[in-house]
């Protein structure tokens, strides 16, 4: 494995090209790997594995063992693994991903592989988020409360679902408390 970090989300990226764990073992093999306390730590473990359709296909499992559909930053990581690996001498990959395929371009400047990654359209619609309600087919301005704070969000899925609540200053959020 190699532990990589993308923006502060942490993944331990494990090369499945060759061998490949077995399926039924995935969600405890992600819940052991990713404890911070007595496994490897990390927010996702992504796996490196081959393709029938595309150039590769990335699969990614949270803490919990869940699989999500895509990470952007877990497919950042899965990007530098394979080219600082020798997995690929392309510059432009078409990656298999529960969220479809995702296009990505590896990119030299002043010797540093960068990464664009074509994430597709954000899916706004409550359903395919999913977020529960009934109030209107997006999320849009509704409302939540999180220690006796009360916060407006809009809820949007590039496939992993998220909240995003706009504050004036990052610096005074208590990110560790709301989060």
């Amino acid at each position: 494995f190699t532990k990589m970090q993308g923006i502060g989300n942490d993944f331990i990226v494990i090369n499945c090209l060759e061998n490949q764990f077995p399926e039924a073992d995935l969600p405890k093999i992600a819940q052991v790997l990713n404890d911070r306390r007595f496994g490897i730590g990390g927010d996702g473990i992504v796996l490196v594995l081959p393709s029938s359709k595309h150039d590769m296909q990335m699969r990614m499992l949270n803490p919990d063992g869940s699989e999500a559909e895509m990470c952007g930053n877990g497919i950042r990581c899965f990007a530098r693994y394979v080219r600082d690996n020798n997995l690929t001498d392309k510059s432009s990959l078409r990656v298999e991903t529960l969220a479809g395929p995702i296009g990505i371009e590896l990119v030299e400047i002043d010797g540093m592989t960068q990464v664009k990654v074509d994430m597709g359209k954000p899916r706004l619609n409550r359903a395919d988020i999913p977020v529960s309600g009934t109030q209107t087919d997006t999320v849009i301005g509704e409302s939540v409360t999180v220690l006796d704070r009360t916060f407006q969000f809009t809820a949007v899925s590039m496939g992993n679902p998220h909240i995003v609540i706009f504050e004036d200053s990052v610096k005074d959020f208590p990110l560790e408390k709301i989060g």
